[in-house]
């Protein structure tokens, strides 16, 4: 049957992509489905003793970082873009590489670096003989500890969108702000700064939603918020339906963070009225002011990679014994069997969803599109609550229908293995493939399709011979990403992850939480390791992101 009009065209391949989108709306449904279900009173205990806590904290720790990495990003993204001083052209591709260090890793080296047998208070100590009594010492396990560390990591969020944001800004009105009187600062604050808030609102919800799904840094620094306490009722109370109504919390909080953002913008609406394209002025600093803004580009990247890395590095040389032997390899052939694995799928799932548009647009595939992408905004420790759940019943179905027709036991089918974890996966990391792998389609002049179909090609003939040759460098960088963000994700491979089935992620986090840091440093650089090449090269495309870059100016 086919239909027409603003639904758009019913397609075999449409439906598919609404079937996948209903496949990713599991658990979603299921962790909403727990407010009815009767647990084993564990909520009832943790909303008169514990609850207030995680609220409380959660709410500081998404003010705390929405904050820091809006000032952080904004400035440096202003100053790398608009202005000319020493050191301008590495901090350009630089700042982002904190993006390659999972805050959780941070963590575990500023814990060692900070603490009171650590370098920084022992030369502290040395050099004034002070005692422990003489001082005082902010401690980095703690509230402002966790902001500082996701904030340093999370910035890059809100520097590449608003860098590309003003990038993309015409000259034309800055120029003219200026001719009306304003200062260099008062164009910025008046002009570019409201020109560049869609993107700079949209970095900094990733980053909360990042913050809201971080597990690691706030466990480790014994920081109580809805991920610890979900966490807490699965594996140590062993109450499943606690653990998905604190998860429904959660997901309340998101969606929330979600509508204050879009409530904050009203009506109000951004536009470039000129299409005229000019080389970027390029205000050159001189002497305290060409300093200042080497300081502030260079902090945040000394804070956020330069330091952690090397203390990393410097824990790794303490380590006595072989570094790479049998349960290194095994951890790192588990993750990337893993990484590798989900990002093949994402690409295969991001093509198919984003042709399907193609071939028939229309609101059944955009919402198709939009409803798989939800995930993204959803803690990965929701996704994990919420497919275990269903999964664990089907597995148990199963196998009770096998025992009892043919006597056999199929244990866990699902939940047993990795393709519950890898289906987790999927929901929280497609929206990075869809997004890329859409942009590199839409690219593709409609003739060149129309010729390979005018010659009998199909459209999976069309997919393979035409459009995956031209959209590779899309393909290869949306599978790049999601292999670095599966790497990298820690609270859904925690409570997901096959019996004596470890990834580098879960055993820096392991050894960290024994005090084992030195042993945690292996796992760790490794991880950051991986993030790097996708990081520069995403700089790089960022840098060319200007319209009518290298192209004359119009008159």
């Amino acid at each position: 049957m086919t239909g027409s009009g603003s639904l758009g065209r019913f397609t075999p391949l449409l439906g598919l992509s609404l079937l996948i989108a209903g496949l990713f709306a599991v658990p979603i449904v299921s962790v909403i489905g727990s407010i009815f279900a009767e647990g084993q009173g564990t909520w009832a205990h943790l909303a008169e003793t514990v609850l207030p806590r995680y609220l409380w904290n959660t709410v500081w720790l998404v003010l705390g970082v929405g904050l820091g990495v809006s000032v952080i990003g904004v400035t440096t993204a202003w100053l790398i873009t608009m202005c000319r001083f020493p050191g301008r052209r590495i901090f350009e591709w630089a700042m982002i590489l904190p993006l390659a260090v999972p805050a959780y890793v941070m963590a575990y080296a500023y814990t060692d670096f900070l603490q009171f047998s650590g370098p920084l208070q022992s030369l502290l100590r040395e050099l004034t003989g002070w005692t422990r009594e003489d001082y005082w010492f902010p401690s980095v396990r703690s509230l402002g500890g966790s902001i500082t560390m996701l904030s340093l990591v999370l910035y890059p969020y809100v520097y590449l969108l608003a860098r590309t944001a003003f990038l993309e800004q015409s000259v034309c009105a800055l120029e003219v702000s200026r001719t009306l009187g304003c200062s260099a600062w008062g164009s910025f604050f008046r002009i570019a700064l409201p020109l560049a808030r869609p993107a700079i609102a949209a970095g900094t919800t990733l980053a909360l939603m990042e913050t809201l799904a971080d597990y690691g840094t706030v466990a480790f620094f014994g920081v109580q918020t809805f991920t610890t306490g979900i966490v807490r009722a699965w594996i140590s109370f062993g109450d499943r339906i606690a653990a998905a109504q604190l998860a429904t919390s959660l997901l309340g909080f998101v969606f929330l963070v979600l509508l204050l953002e879009r409530w904050s913008r009203g009506r109000a609406r951004y536009h470039h009225t000129s299409s005229r394209y000019q080389k970027l002025p390029g205000y050159k600093l001189r002497g305290l002011r060409a300093g200042l803004a080497a300081l502030a580009c260079g902090l945040p990247l000394l804070l956020g990679f330069l330091l952690p890395a090397g203390i990393l590095l410097d824990l790794l040389l303490q380590v006595e014994g072989p570094l790479f032997g049998r349960r290194f390899l095994d951890l790192v052939q588990n993750s990337f069997t893993l990484a590798a694995l989900t990002a093949v799928l994402a690409v295969v799932l991001a093509v198919i969803m984003t042709y399907a548009v193609r071939l028939s647009p229309g609101a059944l595939g955009a919402f198709a599109i939009r409803f798989a992408s939800l995930g993204y905004a959803i803690p990965g420790i929701v996704i994990a609550i919420g497919i275990l759940i269903p999964f664990a019943t089907l597995d148990n179905a199963i196998d009770a229908w096998m025992r009892r027709s043919f006597g056999v036991s199929t244990g866990l089918l699902l939940t047993g293995g990795i393709a519950a974890l890898v289906f987790a996966y999927l929901v929280r990391f497609l929206a990075v493939s869809l997004n890329t792998v859409d942009a590199s389609l839409s690219k593709i002049r409609p003739s060149m399709e129309d010729a390979a179909r005018s010659l009998g090609e199909g459209p999976t003939g069309t997919v393979l011979r035409v459009h995956a040759p031209l959209m590779f460098g899309g393909l290869l960088s949306a599978g790049l990403l999601v292999f670095v963000d599966v790497m990298k994700e820690l609270p859904a491979t925690l409570v997901m992850r096959p019996f004596n089935f470890d990834t580098l992620a879960v055993q820096a986090y392991n050894f960290a939480s024994d005090e084992r840091l030195a042993e945690s440093a292996l796992p760790a650089l490794a991880i950051v390791a991986v993030g790097i090449l996708p990081v520069i090269l995403l700089s790089r495309a960022i840098s060319r992101a200007r319209p009518g870059s290298g192209m004359p100016a119009r008159s």
